[in-house]
């Protein structure tokens, strides 16, 4: 038994190190479980962000703020972009910050109009790498129909940085008579996803270890603003939107029953994984409702409206795989639980990290 005996070095037991580490409530440094859109990630929201500059409006903890300026309703969000590798199937690190931040105000129903990028470079990155990011920006914001209409740029020293790093911000008007946020989620509402799930977490995974899995998996990288406007044509009362990047399908469940206070039940085999993401995810031990999306939507909205709003979210070319996936119950409160095919039930649970670092 000795040549099986394994001999932990002061790496391996380094917390710091984990990529998805137990919950550590006292550690004093930050992990990278902390930027995962997990357990880890709300800790560190809830300790040391909204204690520091907390105010009604952040308190809704929405993918976008929606704000009261000289008579009109906007939204206004912001995120940073730091994934590896900077090009990968389907999309490059420009196509996902314009994407991304269309996205998340598009999630309050609103139309965006106008963002604003700022690049950090490491010294020493090539020029032809920054302009085709540059490039890919441009391309996507016409195909989202928004303006980058201001930005700045900064470089950093050869080793303090990873080559790219983009961070947009975005507005968009929200028409009169939306209100979605994940509080407004209710017993009886139907659960629809936009798509397939798990594309892109696949993408980036494939490329960043090396993998093969017989075909080419690309990212779901997409703007989606126009397949909410569709589906609000069809009714105003869509009561949550949220598009479930980081911690995938099942975290953002997760947030969404907290946050109302409501159960949330899936049928397992209703879900829309493709079965190269199936297969992939069964090789490498992951679960597909935990891997990311950049392209796709889960929408709380009236039962009675469901079959409508279905119908107008296939019409569109982002919508096309639209499914009811489950409902929104009493029972269970602040949980996500999954039927699954065997007539069981098992529990989807808020992931302490992400199953892979640094997908957006």
């Amino acid at each position: 038994m000795a040549d099986l005996a394994v001999e932990a070095t002061d790496a391996a037991v380094d917390p710091a190190n984990w990529t998805c580490p137990a919950p550590l409530r006292d550690q004093p440094v930050v992990v990278m479980g902390h930027g995962g859109g997990g357990a880890l990630s709300a800790e560190l929201i809830e300790q040391v962000f909204a204690p520091a500059y907390g105010n009604a409006l952040l308190a809704g903890m929405t993918d976008s703020a929606v704000l009261h300026l000289g008579g009109a309703r906007l939204a206004l969000s912001t995120d940073s972009y730091v994934v590896r590798p900077l090009f990968f199937p389907g999309g490059c690190l420009g196509d996902l910050a314009v994407n991304g931040t269309v996205n998340d105000l598009a999630m309050s129903g609103a139309r965006p109009a106008y963002l604003s990028a700022a690049f950090v470079l490491e010294e020493g990155v090539e020029l032809t790498v920054v302009e085709r990011i540059a490039r890919a920006m441009g391309a996507a914001a016409e195909t989202a129909g928004v303006t980058i209409a201001t930005g700045d740029t900064k470089v950093v020293e050869s080793g303090h940085g990873d080559g790219v790093y983009v961070t947009t911000a975005g507005v968009g008007l929200v028409p009169d008579g939306v209100d979605i946020r994940p509080q407004r989620a209710r017993p009886g509402d139907a659960v629809i996803v936009s798509g397939p799930i798990g594309l892109h977490g696949v993408a980036i995974m494939s490329v960043r270890e090396g993998l093969e899995f017989g075909i080419e998996i690309a990212s779901d990288t997409a703007p989606l603003a126009g397949l909410v406007a569709d589906m609000l044509a069809v009714t105003r009362d869509i009561h949550v939107l949220r598009d479930p990047t980081r911690g995938g399908l099942g975290a953002s469940l997760n947030e969404i029953a907290r946050a109302s206070g409501t159960g949330v039940r899936l049928r397992e085999r209703a879900v829309p994984v493709p079965d190269e993401v199936a297969n992939a995810c069964g090789f490498l031990g992951l679960d597909p409702l935990y891997v990311a999306n950049e392209g796709r939507l889960v929408a709380f909205v009236p039962r009675d409206e469901a079959e409508a709003v279905v119908a107008a979210m296939r019409a569109h070319p982002q919508g096309t795989g639209a499914t009811l996936i489950g409902e929104c119950v009493e029972e269970h409160p602040g949980m996500v639980v999954v039927a699954t095919g065997l007539g069981g039930t098992r529990v989807v649970d808020l992931p302490l990290g992400e199953q892979l670092p640094r997908i957006c």
